[in-house]
Parts: structure tokens; sequence; C-alpha cells
């Protein structure tokens, strides 16, 4: 009887062992299961990325270890040590591009190339490509043009009273000022800050209407050496042309206007008449 009981109990503990034996191994699974003992590092979002192990959120089960998890928030616990996230790298920005058109408001462009892409919700790439405003003043062969989509900038009459003669630069041909030009505009358009403008010294942009046909007088001090002509001007445009043009002390005050014509002396009332500068 004593030796069946021993037996019996040898069975026990055996079992026991056997039981606690297969718990280890069950945890040990449970444990060491993750993305670096896969091999699994998947990019975007993968249903198939998946192993049954810890999640971050320290729940067991089905665990992802591709890039998307971050954000649905179910990566596998080792996924940020198995696949570390690395951020886009670019190269240095490529010089300017010439102006796509010339002789008219156009763009200009840079690029620079991507060195390595993200990995593992890295950051993302910076933008690739910019864009500017462009314009050139000469044709392939050097004639000028362009200038009549240059904008005006322009000030009251009386400031010219006032303005100092500059010094006769040496480019200049010859050793007196050239007397100028006087250019009549329409004023097709303008922003409602002209018409609000009370300061003294800039009273004169309530003077400015819709419709209106004002005077603008192109002097030495404001003339560019090469041409003798004002920015802004219209000097190369028919008529038919929009012209920018901004009131100096304000730039919220602007508009746009067609060139009627050009003359020798304006004509215009004082409230009308102004200059570019």
């Amino acid at each position: 009887m004593r030796l069946e009981m021993d037996n019996i109990r040898n069975m026990r503990g055996n079992s026991v062992l056997v039981v606690v034996a297969m718990g280890l191994l069950g945890l040990k699974g449970w444990v060491e299961a993750g993305c670096l003992e896969s091999g699994k590092c998947c990019k975007g979002r993968d249903l198939t990325c998946t192993i049954q192990g810890w999640r971050l959120d320290r729940v067991y089960g089905t665990c992802f270890c591709d890039q998307a998890c971050i954000q649905t928030g179910d990566c596998c616990y080792d996924y940020t040590r198995a696949c570390p996230a690395r951020p886009c790298v670019v190269g240095e920005w490529s010089q300017w591009s010439g102006c796509a058109n010339q002789c008219k408001p156009t763009m200009r462009v840079r690029r620079r190339e991507v060195e390595q892409e993200p990995e593992n919700g890295g950051e993302p790439c910076p933008v690739l490509e910019e864009k500017a405003g462009c314009l050139e003043y000469l044709t392939q062969h050097g004639k000028d043009c362009g200038h009549s989509y240059v904008s005006a900038f322009i000030t009251s009459f009386e400031y010219n009273k006032a303005r100092k003669k500059r010094a006769i630069a040496p480019d200049w041909t010859s050793n007196t000022e050239d007397s100028g030009y006087c250019v009549e505009f329409q004023i097709k358009s303008l922003s409602h800050a002209c018409l609000v403008e009370t300061r003294p010294h800039a009273r004169w942009m309530q003077y400015l209407r819709e419709g209106y046909t004002v005077c603008v007088t192109c002097q030495h001090p404001a003339m560019n050496i090469r041409n003798h002509r004002c920015s802004g001007d219209g000097s190369d445009s028919n008529g038919s042309n929009v012209i920018h043009w901004e009131a100096v002390g304000n730039s919220r005050c602007q508009g746009s206007w067609k060139k009627v014509k050009e003359v020798d002396n304006c004509s215009c009332p004082d409230v009308h008449s102004f200059i570019f500068t």
C-alpha cells in the first residue's frame, strides 16, 4: 500500500513539474514575442505585419509592427526599439532657375532632392520645390522690356517742391538734368485704404478715385539711369495693359490703372497730379 501511495505522489509531482514547465514556456512566448524577435518592420499600414504578443498599451493579443501602428495605437511593445523612426533627409536647394518667360511676370523655381525617405513614422519630407515671382527686363537680344508690369510708386506732386534734386550721376550722358515727362492714367481700381487716409501728410490719397484721369510726372530723381524712364510708367504698354500702382507712405493704398497717353507737360488739376518716386 505504501509503495502505491509513493507512486501516486511521484506522478502528481511530475504532473506539477510538467504544468509549471509548460506555463514557463508559454510565459516565455508571451514576454519575448515582438517585432525584434519576429524580424518584422513594415511600411505604411500592413494588416499582415502582425504577431501575438504584448502591445505598447500592455494588452496581450494581436499587435502590429507597421508604420501606421503609432497612429492606431496597436504597436507591439518593442516597436520603437526594433523599428526606430528615421526622418526624411533632403539635400541642399538648387540654384534658382531663370524666369520661365521674358518681359512679363512669371515664376522661377528651385528644388532639392530626397536623400533618405522617412521610415517608421519618422519626420516627413519638407517642401521639395519653391516658386517665386520673377520678371526679366531684357530680351535675349538685350532689348528693354517688361517695364509696363512694374508697380508705379507715387506720391503727391507737392512733394516735388521739397524734394532735393539728385547730383548728376557719372553714368548720365549729359550734364543737364532731363526735363522729364508726364503720363496720364485712368484709375481702374483702388483699395479702401486710400479713401480713409486722414494723416495730414497723406490726405492726397483721398483724391484718388476709380474712373478718374490723373497725371503722374517722371522727373530726374526717379529716373532709371540706363533708360531715363520711371519704373511703372507703362513705357512699353499700348494702353491695354493694366498697371499696378502703390502710394508711398501707405502700402495698403494701392490699385491699378491704364495708360492713356504720354505728354511733355501735365495738365491735370493739382489734386490729381502726382509724381513717380
